[in-house]
């Protein structure tokens, strides 16, 4: 499993890090700068990350690194497996309430080339559902209504996730 954060690298009491410990053999995507985001740096991190890979690749990306994914699936080729994809911002309304991530945009709009579910909250401040429903059909993804969940970090009350758990034993037991 690879893990690819999003904006602040996902902290101690991040679900993500909380999967990392559970997980010896999975590893984060490590970024020059977790405050402002580079979409290129944070794409060759991803590139560097997986050609690293010695199994089946997983990804499992939050927030600013669903993009991440996104980007680098248009760009590179590599056999993955699955990615569970959680709360992406909607990068305009996100750099307007002052997100440092306008070089991200335009998100990417093509289906991507692995299976892939993208979970979103109806209460995430970074991006609407009806925008998350958009962008899960424009990548291909099965979209998930987690329902009042906000960005699905620790401020919104998530350190250990079990139902993001479930979503990904359920993505990797269809593929």
């Amino acid at each position: 499993m690879i893990v690819v954060p999003g904006i602040g690298g996902s902290g101690s009491d991040h679900w993500q890090s909380l999967w990392l410990r559970d997980q010896p053999d999975a590893v984060r995507v490590e970024q020059r700068d977790w405050e402002r985001p580079d979409r290129d740096e944070w794409i060759a991190a991803l590139q560097d990350t997986v050609q690293r890979a010695t199994g089946p690749v997983v990804l499992v990306a939050h927030s600013l690194g669903c993009h991440t994914v996104a980007h680098w699936a248009h760009q590179h080729q590599a056999e993955v497996r699955a990615a569970l994809l959680v709360a992406p911002p909607d990068i305009d309304h996100s750099a307007a309430q002052g997100a440092p991530i306008a070089g991200f945009g335009p998100p990417a709009a093509n289906p991507l080339p692995f299976p892939a579910v993208l979970a979103a909250s109806s209460t995430d401040r970074w991006a609407d559902l009806d925008w998350s429903r958009l962008i899960a059909k424009q990548w291909g993804a099965r979209f998930v209504d987690l329902g009042d969940a906000g960005h699905v970090n620790p401020d919104a009350g998530f350190g250990p996730w079990p139902q993001g758990e479930e979503l990904l034993r359920d993505l990797l037991a269809e593929y």
